[in-house]
C-alpha cells in the first residue's frame, strides 16, 4: 500500500514537472521578436538667458564661458529641436531640463532632460540622465516616454556643433529601440 502511494505521489509530480516544463518551454519561444526601432538626428539651439538660464552660481574653478561653468553650477534650458543646425529651421520639438556641474574642471554636468517630440510620424516625449561633457559627444540612457514613446529604450547621444557666440548648437542622436509588447502607435 505504502509502495503504491510513493508511486502515485511519482507519477503525480512527473506529469506536473512534465507540463511546467513545457509551459516554460512555450513561453521562452516568445522572446524572439525582432525589436522595432528609429533612429533620427536633431539639432538644439541653447541660447544664454533666452532659453537657458544660470539659477545658482558655482562655488570652484573656472569662470563661466560657453564650455564651462564653476563646479556646483545648476543651470535650467528650455531649448527648441530643429530638423537642421540652422536655428531657423523648422521646429519639431523641445528639450527642457537641468544641469549641475560636477567636475572640477567645469566641463563635465549631470543632466536631466525632458525631450517633447512633434514629429510628423512620432508625438510625445522621451525622458533622459546621464554624464554630459560639454565639448565632447555624450551618450544618456533614455529612462522612459509618453505618447508614442511609451516603453521605449534606447540612448541619445549630444554633441557639440557650434559653441561659438551666445546661441551654442548641439547634434542630438537618437537610438530608440521598443520591446515587442510595446509598438508604436504610429509605426512608420
Amino acid at each position: 500500500m505504502a509502495l503504491s502511494v510513493c508511486y502515485s505521489s511519482f507519477l503525480s509530480y512527473l506529469l506536473l514537472f512534465v507540463l511546467l516544463s513545457h509551459e516554460a518551454s512555450s513561453i521562452s519561444h516568445h522572446h524572439h521578436h525582432e525589436l522595432k526601432s528609429i533612429h533620427f538626428t536633431l539639432f538644439q539651439h541653447e541660447t544664454i538667458n533666452k532659453t537657458a538660464y544660470l539659477i545658482v552660481n558655482g562655488v570652484a574653478g573656472p569662470a563661466i564661458s560657453q564650455t564651462t561653468t564653476p563646479f556646483g553650477t545648476l543651470y535650467v534650458f528650455q531649448d527648441p529641436l530643429t530638423l537642421k543646425a540652422n536655428s531657423n529651421s523648422k521646429i519639431v520639438g523641445t528639450a527642457e531640463g537641468t544641469s549641475i556641474t560636477s567636475s572640477l574642471n567645469g566641463l563635465q554636468s549631470i543632466s536631466i532632460a525632458k525631450i517633447t517630440l512633434m514629429m510628423n510620424h512620432y508625438k510625445g516625449s522621451i525622458s533622459v540622465v546621464g554624464g554630459t561633457h560639454n565639448t565632447k559627444p555624450s551618450n544618456h540612457p533614455v529612462v522612459g516616454g509618453t505618447g508614442d514613446f511609451l516603453f521605449v529604450q534606447g540612448y541619445v547621444t549630444s554633441s557639440p556643433v557650434d559653441l561659438s557666440g551666445i546661441t551654442v548648437t548641439y547634434k542630438i542622436q537618437f537610438h530608440l529601440y521598443w520591446p515587442p509588447y510595446a509598438i508604436p502607435s504610429h509605426p512608420k
